[in-house]
């Protein structure tokens, strides 16, 4: 029987707020297993459940601060600001939602964290008053206006950075910023100033956040360091903004390995520099995926390919395939068109890679996947 149709179990706690309480903290379970595995603790709706930073995001970001104190202008169900309190002296929650701040506060409480001063108010308005400098200044702007609708822009989101940040250099010399998965990385560097690194973070080859690491003063070469964590290992890879600007691509027909890197890669646009790093030859300017001849350490899926075949009906019969995995990159028709046409179930041990190689060509790359822990 469901919680709401059952008579009240706890004296001054409705049905409805047990079973918000229950499905709140029933997605915290893989996502924030502190929470979930401490009694007493207090869980918002699970719109900020859904909103918040991972235990594995915070605990990363926490890996990037250094000093004393930090404020979190925007703190929310305050994972992050609990995860930087284990690295610094003290923390500023800000939160203006006067329920979340209170849930954030008592949590504080439950999990021990005594280094956290919470205050209800605008994170911004709070800076403004402040005489308190801080070593750090943590952003999470919320990507809905006023009317709930989602933005991408730094701009559009709340509260403005781009209109703020000449004020919060005022307080800090170091700005961190987490921003949606989707904003447009270039858009997000010409929007603010002073960036230094940009960080690209994905669990199990999805994207969850993007971080903009700002220095007053920096003027140098912007870093951007992707992290993909696949089964509690970090797949890392580094460049330069600039030079993969200047990297002069190598490319080539497919040889005994394909390349595809991880989608923290992919969203970085680091794709010259994987390229030169690991000594791999594009497939087409913009199909992203690499080849060579020898069989090495990746971060992102490696295959076997087993043949190479120009896109046709024939070629399609040929492989005599009912069930294959289909990727498609810079390819004319999307998987679910390729399905339906060709009569392909998802599943199996095939991998069917639809690409355009060399001079447009369309090209199917029947390949074998090979496992992360095979010897090198």
């Amino acid at each position: 029987m469901s919680v709401l149709l059952k008579k009240p179990i706890f004296e001054g706690i409705s049905q409805k707020e047990l079973a918000q309480q229950l499905e709140a903290k029933k997605k915290c379970e893989n996502k924030l297993p502190t929470w979930f595995n401490t009694t007493k603790i207090y869980y918002p709706n699970k719109l900020n459940i859904e909103q918040t930073s991972s235990e594995l995001t915070a605990q990363y970001k926490s890996t990037l601060i250094n000093g004393k104190t930090l404020m979190d202008i925007t703190g929310g169900f305050g994972v992050d600001s609990y995860y930087f309190s284990r690295r610094m002296e003290a923390v500023v929650h800000c939160e203006i939602n006067p329920e979340l701040s209170k849930i954030a506060a008592h949590n504080f409480w439950v999990l021990e964290q005594k280094n956290i001063d919470c205050f209800i108010e605008d994170g911004i308005e709070y800076l403004k008053l402040t005489n308190q400098k801080f070593d750090w200044i943590y952003i999470d702007p919320s990507r809905r206006d006023e009317k709930f609708g989602k933005v991408f822009l730094l701009k559009d989101c709340l509260p403005n950075l781009p209109k703020h940040l000449s004020m919060i250099f005022e307080k800090t010399k170091n700005v961190l910023i987490k921003t949606s998965p989707l904003l447009d990385i270039s858009k997000g560097i010409k929007e603010l100033n002073y960036v230094k690194e940009v960080h690209v973070i994905a669990i199990d080859n999805d994207v969850k956040e993007l971080l903009f690491v700002l220095e007053f003063g920096f003027k140098g070469e912007i870093t951007i360091k992707t992290i993909n964590f696949v089964k509690g290992i970090e797949n890392k890879f580094d460049f330069q903004l600039n030079e993969e600007n200047h990297i002069i691509c190598s490319f080539g027909q497919p040889e005994r390995y394909l390349y595809e890197p991880n989608s923290a890669i992919l969203k970085s646009g680091g794709f010259k520099s994987v390229g030169k790093v690991y000594g791999l030859k594009k497939l087409h300017l913009n199909s992203h995926l690499y080849t060579c001849k020898s069989l090495i350490a990746y971060p992102g899926r490696r295959f076997e390919i087993l043949k190479t075949l120009a896109y046709n009906k024939k070629s399609i019969q040929s492989l005599s395939l009912k069930k294959a995995n289909i990727t498609v990159r810079n390819f004319p028709l999307s998987v679910a068109e390729l399905r339906k046409k060709h009569q392909i179930k998802d599943g199996g041990d095939d991998y069917l890679f639809f690409t355009t190689i060399g001079k447009e060509k369309l090209t199917i790359l029947k390949c074998k996947k090979i496992n992360s822990d095979n010897p090198i």
